[in-house]
């Protein structure tokens, strides 16, 4: 079993990871969290999950209320600090639960990406990905699973190239809450940071006789597409919470 350096945020076996495929149960994590009261601060768990290695993707897959305004914020925000969202409407069974499964989403991506990136790195403790990490470590991929201990399927550990305790590691990745909100307070996978403000455009000017001839009103828009990764920059526009400060720039690789 390989073993993993909390300090130095890398994996010891095999040194350099390569391109790094990040998959993010998102409903499994969060409960897995609030099981043990931590909420997770996404920039700091995707810049430990990279490490030493080159982001290839990182998918992040939830259920989603249409109605929750507050979690559509939160996934913008996903979307918009290098999180590809892959979402799935929650339904409502019979015992007045609703969920959504989107084990069969995560797999598929999984094996279809297998070979256009080095290591594979699962969020999840769900035994149900057992199978699929194997698919994958036989086309030749490294897979490490991301999870709390006592959360994490064991059976899923084994087939695991490596294994990586967010119990241990929870201080990098845990959010601070200033004002000591208490876990059941918090929604399901909502964004605590302030939604982006409307854009900025300067009023038009009054012409006067004096003015010159004016072709168009100059504005400072910031619309970029859903979706789009953009500059630390840019964020501190969308969020008083600026996490891209520190946060690792991150392109697509094909």
């Amino acid at each position: 079993m390989n073993h993993f350096d909390s300090n130095n945020n890398i994996s010891l076996q095999f040194g350099h990871r390569g391109k790094v495929a990040i998959f993010i149960d998102g409903n499994n994590l969060f409960h897995a969290a609030r099981f043990h009261n931590i909420d997770i601060d996404y920039n700091k768990l995707l810049r430990v999950l990279l490490g030493d290695g080159r982001l290839f993707r990182a998918f992040f897959y939830t259920g989603v209320d249409a109605g929750a305004e507050r979690q559509q914020g939160f996934l913008l925000w996903m979307r918009r600090n290098g999180f590809r969202v892959v979402q799935k409407e929650l339904k409502t069974f019979y015992d007045g639960t609703r969920k959504a499964n989107l084990d069969v989403e995560i797999a598929v991506d999984m094996l279809s990406l297998a070979g256009r990136y080095d290591t594979a790195v699962l969020v999840s403790g769900d035994e149900d990905f057992v199978y699929a990490v194997n698919a994958v470590a036989y086309k030749g991929c490294r897979v490490e699973i991301v999870g709390f201990r006592s959360n994490t399927a064991p059976k899923l550990i084994d087939v695991a190239d490596c294994f990586i305790d967010l119990g241990e590691i929870a201080d990098k990745v845990r959010k601070e809450f200033p004002h000591g909100l208490r876990y059941e307070d918090r929604d399901i996978h909502v964004s605590h940071q302030p939604p982006p403000p409307a854009p900025f455009i300067e009023p038009v000017p009054v012409m006067t006789a004096e003015s010159p001839p004016c072709s168009s009103v100059p504005t400072d828009e910031f619309h970029p597409p859903i979706g789009s990764i953009i500059d630390a920059s840019a964020t501190e526009s969308l969020d008083q919470y600026n996490p891209a400060s520190d946060f690792i720039r991150v392109t697509d690789e094909q």
